[in-house]
C-alpha cells in the first residue's frame, strides 16, 4: 500500500521540477525578480535593517532539473533570513504578547493554533518592534531545533515573538508566494537540504548560515501561483486518502486480535471440536470436583468459602453442547484469593514477590519481581500460596489477563493479582488459560472492574463470572485445536 506521506513527499517533488504546471511565455520574468528582491535588499542593508550576507559560491553542480524558465538559488537572495534579540527567562510571563518556540511553530504547522503558555509583556515586544522588527504577514517561521523545517505563514493580524535560535524568520522582502516556499521547504529537495550536517550535536539544529546556502527552485511568481493551486488540490485528495488509510491500518492491526476472538469464543462454543459419546460425564466430574473440595476443607487444606456466589439456574448467553455445563467460576475453583493487602517490607534479596506487572504479559515472569524476607513470606503464604499449575490472574489496572505458575519456586503476592486453584484432573490447565481469554470472560471482566484510578475486578465478581465445562478429553482437544490455530493469527 502507498503511505499518504510518500504521496505527499511525491507531488512536493513533482512541484518543484515543474512537472505539475504549465510554464507559459507570459509569466514574468524570473531574473526581473531577482532583479527587484536585491534591490529591495541592498536598501534595507543601507537602512541597516537587515545584515550584509556572506558571498556564497555559485551553484555549479545542478542537484535536480527544473523548467528552462526557472532559476536555482541560494535561500539568502529571495528571503532574508533572521533570528530573534535572545529573550531571558526573567521577561517570561503568563499573560502578554505570545512568545513561540520550536514545539510552538511545530504546533501551529500541525493543527493552525497552540495553546500557548510563555508570554513576554507589550512594553518588550514594542521595543523590539522598533528596534529589529517583529514577524509581519507573509512572513515563514521555521522551526530550527528538534523537528526541523515546520513551518508557520504569518498571518495578518498575528502578533507574536520567538525564540532565538530555536525558530528562524523567513522574512518575505520581495512579495514572494509565501504558500510556495512553505511547499518547497516541505519538499524532499529541501528536507534533505535542511537536514544536512544538522545531526551533529544532541538536537538537530537548523542555522542561518546553512539555511541561507540552501538552494531552491525558484519560478516566475505566475507559476509558483499556479504550483500552490495544483498542490493545495492534490492535497486535499491525499488527505482523503489517508482516512482510507488509517482506516485500513487500524483494521490490519486489530484483524489478528479480531481473529484470536473469534476462534476463542468458537472454541468456547464448542464449534472447532467432535463431541464424542466415549467423553467423560461432566456431572460425575464436578461431583468428584465437589468431593475434592470437601476432602481439603475436612484437612483444614483451604477454609470454607465466605464468598457468595450464583447456584441458582443461569441464563446461557449462547448456546454449548449437551455435554457441557454452565457454572460460575467460584463452583469450577476449591481456591480463589488474592495477594497480601498490605505493602510488605522489600528487601535486596529472599523470596521473590509477584504484583500484576509480573504477569500482565500473560505470562508469569519472575526476573524483574521485588523481595521480601522468608519470614514475612511464610506469613503470607499461609493465606495464598501459588504452586506450580495454579492461574494468577490479574484483578487491579488491566484485569482478566491469566498467567499459568510454571515454577516450582515459591514466591508471596500482591493484591493486584488472584490466585485460582482447581482440580487439575477435571480441569486443564491451558483450557483455563484459554477460557480466561475468551471474549466470554473478558467482557464480564471489563464489564465488572470499577472504582477511579486503579480499577478493581473484586473476588466476588470474579467469583460470580459465568464459565463453562466441557469433559475433560474435549478440554484437551480445544487445546490442540487452538494451538495449531492461534499462531495463524500473527501471520494475518
Amino acid at each position: 500500500m502507498v503511505l499518504a506521506q510518500d504521496l505527499r513527499d511525491a507531488v512536493l517533488q513533482a512541484a518543484l521540477q515543474g512537472k505539475l504546471t504549465e510554464q507559459l511565455d507570459s509569466d514574468s520574468s524570473v531574473d526581473g525578480i531577482l532583479n527587484s528582491i536585491k534591490e529591495k535588499q541592498i536598501k534595507l542593508i543601507e537602512e541597516k535593517q537587515i545584515r550584509r550576507k556572506k558571498t556564497l559560491p555559485p551553484i555549479k553542480d545542478v542537484p535536480f532539473n527544473i523548467p528552462d524558465n526557472w532559476k536555482l538559488e541560494r535561500m539568502q537572495n529571495i528571503l532574508n533570513i533572521r533570528s530573534a534579540v535572545r529573550v531571558h527567562q526573567t521577561d517570561w510571563r503568563k499573560s502578554g504578547v505570545p512568545f513561540f518556540r520550536a514545539r510552538e511553530i511545530v504546533l501551529l504547522d500541525k493543527d493552525g493554533y497552540v495553546d500557548n503558555d510563555l508570554f513576554i509583556d507589550e512594553e518588550l515586544y514594542e521595543k523590539f518592534k522598533k528596534e529589529s522588527g517583529v514577524p509581519k504577514k507573509d512572513d515563514l517561521m521555521i522551526s530550527g531545533v528538534g523537528t526541523l523545517g515546520n513551518v508557520y505563514i504569518v498571518k495578518e493580524n498575528d502578533k507574536f515573538y520567538y525564540k532565538d535560535a530555536s525558530v528562524l524568520c523567513f522574512e518575505n522582502i520581495g512579495n514572494i508566494n509565501a504558500e510556495y516556499i512553505k511547499y518547497a521547504l516541505k519538499s524532499p529537495i529541501m528536507l534533505q537540504q535542511i537536514y544536512k550536517d544538522a545531526m551533529g550535536t544532541t538536537v538537530a539544529t537548523l542555522t542561518i548560515d546553512r539555511a541561507n546556502a540552501m538552494i531552491i527552485p525558484f519560478p516566475p511568481i505566475e507559476e509558483q501561483q499556479r504550483i500552490v493551486d495544483r498542490v493545495n488540490e492534490l492535497m486535499e485528495r491525499i488527505d482523503e486518502y489517508e482516512k482510507v488509510e488509517k482506516e485500513l491500518i487500524a483494521l490490519e492491526q486489530k484483524f489478528p486480535d479480531d481473529m484470536k476472538n473469534a476462534l476463542l469464543q468458537a472454541a468456547m462454543q464448542g464449534k472447532l471440536t467432535e463431541q464424542l459419546d466415549s467423553d467423560s460425564s461432566v456431572d460425575e466430574m464436578l461431583e468428584a470436583i465437589k468431593e475434592e473440595k470437601e476432602q481439603l476443607l475436612k484437612e483444614k487444606k483451604i477454609k470454607k468459602e465466605k464468598r457468595l456466589f450464583n447456584t441458582n439456574e443461569i441464563i446461557a448467553p449462547f448456546d454449548i453442547p449437551s455435554s457441557w455445563k454452565w457454572m460460575t467460576l467460584g463452583n469450577l475453583v476449591y481456591k480463589l484469593t488474592d495477594g497480601t493487602h498490605k505493602t510488605p517490607k522489600y528487601t535486596e534479596s529472599g523470596v521473590k514477590f509477584v504484583s500484576v506487572k509480573d504477569m500482565s504479559t500473560g505470562r508469569l515472569s519472575l526476573a524483574n519481581t521485588k523481595y521480601i524476607s522468608q519470614e514475612e513470606h511464610e506469613e503470607l503464604y499461609e493465606r495464598c500460596n501459588p504452586e506450580k499449575g495454579d492461574i494468577l490472574l490479574s484483578k487491579v489496572g488491566t484485569t482478566g489477563v491469566p498467567a499459568i505458575v510454571d515454577t516450582d519456586e515459591q514466591f508471596s503476592l500482591f493484591v493486584s493479582v488472584a490466585l485460582l486453584k482447581f482440580n487439575h484432573k477435571y480441569i486443564n490447565q491451558k483450557f483455563f488459560y484459554y477460557l480466561i481469554y475468551s471474549p466470554l470472560i473478558q467482557q464480564q471482566a471489563t464489564e465488572n472492574t470499577k472504582g477511579i484510578g486503579n480499577k478493581n475486578w473484586v473476588l466476588d465478581k470474579i467469583a460470580n463470572t459465568l464459565v463453562i465445562l466441557p469433559p475433560i478429553e474435549e478440554q484437551q482437544r480445544i487445546i490442540e485445536k487452538l494451538e495449531q490455530l492461534l499462531p495463524l493469527c500473527e501471520t494475518l
